[in-house]
């Protein structure tokens, strides 16, 4: 998604989750929107009791942001966590979470 007007409040937001990703701002999921300058993102997300407003700005830099196909894209939790504080999330790799197979 390009990036947004940083005017936008969590209502204005969901209302783009509606309406541009045709997505549920209420199931739960976080979206994340940046500035065009992507020193500043927001992250609006239902908590079950009300619809929360996440912002932050970076002082120094910009958040690293991913190419993004078709309007959206996923990032596992450590990626998320990675981009909020503002590390390339991209070298966060999820974990292999397989048991090891025996031989014999």
């Amino acid at each position: 998604m390009k990036p947004v007007d940083f005017r936008k409040g969590a209502s204005g937001l969901a209302a783009l989750v509606q309406s541009e990703i045709k997505a549920d701002p209420f199931s739960g999921t976080v979206f994340v929107f940046r500035a065009k300058r992507a020193d500043r993102i927001k992250l609006v997300f239902w908590d079950g009791t009300g619809l929360c407003l996440f912002a932050k700005t970076l002082e120094d830099g910009r958040f690293r942001w991913p190419k993004i196909e078709d309007g959206s894209m996923r990032l596992t939790p450590a990626q998320l966590g990675a981009l909020i504080e503002g590390l390339d999330w991209m070298r966060v790799h999820a974990e292999d979470t397989t048991a090891p197979t025996a031989s014999a």
